[in-house]
C-alpha cells in the first residue's frame, strides 16, 4: 500500500522528555524511509519551513505569554496566532492525516485544524495526567483530614481522566505504549487503540561503553529522569539513607523542578544535569543497577536504555516499566519498600548480578525504533478512504 502523507504535531520535540525522545526517532524513520511526512513543532528558532525531500518541518516560535509547565517544556497559550502559516503548509502539503501525541497547546491546533480540513485524526498517549494530577495535587490533598483525603484525591484522578477522554475520544484511532492503557483508552473513549511501545538503539547504548576500572568495589545506582514529584524521586532519598555508602553510591542524570530538593536530601549522590549522546551512554554503562521508582510513567524509554546498556532495572509493579523488565531475569519489579532488599539481594550475588546483566542486553536487542513505526503506519490504514468506506458499510 502507499504510505500515508502524515502530518505529525507533537507536544515536545527538543525537551528532555519520552515523547520528544520518541518524536525525534518517528522523524529520522521517516527520513530512513523516505515517506511524506510533515512535523508542526515548537521550538527556540525562529519560524522556519524546511522542506527536505519527502519530510518538511515546520518549527513554531512560543511567544512572551508561554509560562513553565516543566524545566523545559512551556505552554503558550497564544499559539493561535501560527494557525495561519500551519494551514498554508497543510494545505500544500496535502496530509491524509494527523497526529498528535496530547493536549498541549501544538496538540490542540493540530486537533482543531483536522476537523476544520475534515482529516482523520490519530492521538498516541504518552503521558498518564490522570495521575499526575493526583501527584500534582497532592500539597492540597495533605491540607485535608484524612478521611477526606484519598476520596478527594480519587474525584481529581476521575476528573482528569474524564477530561483526557473526552480529548483522545476526538481521534479515530490512538496508540497507547502498553496493553493495560490501550485497554483502559478504549473503555473510556470507544475508539481502537493500537500498541506504540518504544525502541532503543542498541549501538549507542552498549555496555561496551563502561569506562570504570574493573577493580572499583563501590557499585553505583543510578537513576535518569526527571526529578520531579511523579516520578517518585523521594524513595531515592531513603534507599540511600538506607544503604553503605562506602560500598553503593547514587548517580543521578537529568533535571527538574525539585533537583534542589532532592540534592539536599542525597548529599552523597553525583548529580550529572542532562547528559545526552556518548555522554549519556557512558553514564548507563557505568552503574550496576538502575533505579526507577516511578510509578505514572506509560512506559519508560529510559529502563530499555539502562537494559541495552547491561544494567539491570529495578522498577515498581505499577505503570509501564514493568511491562519491560522481566522479574528476576532483567532486574525486579518490586514495591517501594522492597527496593531496598532487592538492590542488596542482586549486589550481595556477583554470578547472579551478571547474568541479569547479560539477559537485559539481550532483552533489549529485541526492541528496534523501525518494528514501532512500521505498526503505527500499519494501524494508519484504518485511517485510509478505503478502510473508512469499509466501516460505513459495516
Amino acid at each position: 500500500m502507499t504510505a500515508p502523507r502524515v502530518a505529525y504535531f507533537p507536544d515536545s520535540f527538543h525537551e528532555v522528555n519520552g515523547v520528544a525522545h520518541t518524536s525525534r526517532h518517528f522523524e529520522a524513520f521517516a527520513r530512513r524511509r523516505n515517506l511524506p511526512f510533515l512535523c508542526v513543532r515548537a521550538g527556540d528558532r525562529p519560524q522556519a519551513l524546511v522542506e527536505d525531500g519527502n519530510v518538511w518541518t515546520l518549527e513554531l516560535p512560543r511567544g512572551f505569554l508561554s509560562f513553565a509547565l516543566e524545566k523545559d517544556l512551556r505552554f503558550d497559550p497564544a499559539f493561535l496566532r501560527h494557525v495561519p502559516l500551519i494551514a498554508d503548509v497543510l494545505e500544500r502539503f496535502q496530509p491524509d492525516l494527523i497526529h498528535i501525541t496530547g493536549p498541549s497547546e501544538v496538540g490542540l491546533l493540530g486537533a482543531a485544524l483536522a476537523h476544520q480540513l475534515a482529516l482523520p485524526l490519530a492521538a498516541s498517549w504518552h503521558t498518564n495526567v490522570h495521575e499526575y494530577a493526583v501527584q500534582r495535587a497532592d500539597w492540597f490533598l495533605r491540607l485535608l483530614p484524612r478521611r477526606h483525603s484519598a476520596a478527594t484525591g480519587r474525584k481529581v484522578e476521575d476528573l482528569a481522566m474524564a477530561t483526557a477522554a473526552w480529548f483522545y475520544r476526538k481521534a479515530k484511532v490512538l496508540f497507547a505504549p502498553n496493553p493495560e492503557l490501550c485497554a483502559l483508552l478504549e473503555s473510556k473513549t470507544g475508539r481502537p487503540c493500537f500498541l506504540m511501545p518504544r525502541g532503543v538503539d542498541a549501538e549507542l547504548f552498549h555496555p561496551a561503553k563502561r569506562t570504570r576500572d574493573p577493580e572499583d568495589p563501590v557499585r553505583v545506582l543510578g537513576f535518569v529522569g526527571r526529578l520531579s514529584v511523579e516520578k517518585n524521586i523521594g524513595l531515592l532519598a531513603e534507599i540511600e539513607h538506607a544503604l553503605n555508602h562506602n560500598k553503593e553510591k547514587f548517580l543521578i542524570v537529568g533535571h527538574g523542578g525539585d533537583e534542589a530538593w532532592l540534592r539536599e536530601r542525597m548529599p552523597q549522590a553525583e548529580f550529572t544535569g542532562v547528559l545526552r549522546g556518548e555522554e549519556l551512554s557512558r553514564a548507563y554503562a557505568n552503574m550496576d543497577l538502575f533505579v526507577f521508582p516511578s510509578h505514572t510513567d506509560t512506559f519508560g524509554n529510559v529502563v530499555l536504555e539502562a537494559l541495552a546498556s547491561g544494567v539491570p532495572a529495578i522498577v515498581t509493579p505499577d505503570g509501564g516499566p514493568r511491562t519491560i523488565v522481566r522479574d528476576g531475569e532483567t532486574g525486579r519489579i518490586v514495591p517501594d519498600d522492597q527496593f531496598t532488599p532487592a538492590i542488596r539481594e542482586i549486589l550481595a550475588d556477583p554470578d547472579r548480578h551478571a547474568e541479569m546483566r547479560r539477559a537485559a542486553r539481550a532483552y533489549a536487542l529485541t526492541a528496534s525504533w523501525d518494528s514501532v513505526f512500521e505498526g503505527v503506519y500499519a494501524a494508519y490504514q484504518r485511517l485510509t478512504p478505503a478502510a473508512q468506506q469499509s466501516a460505513a458499510a459495516d
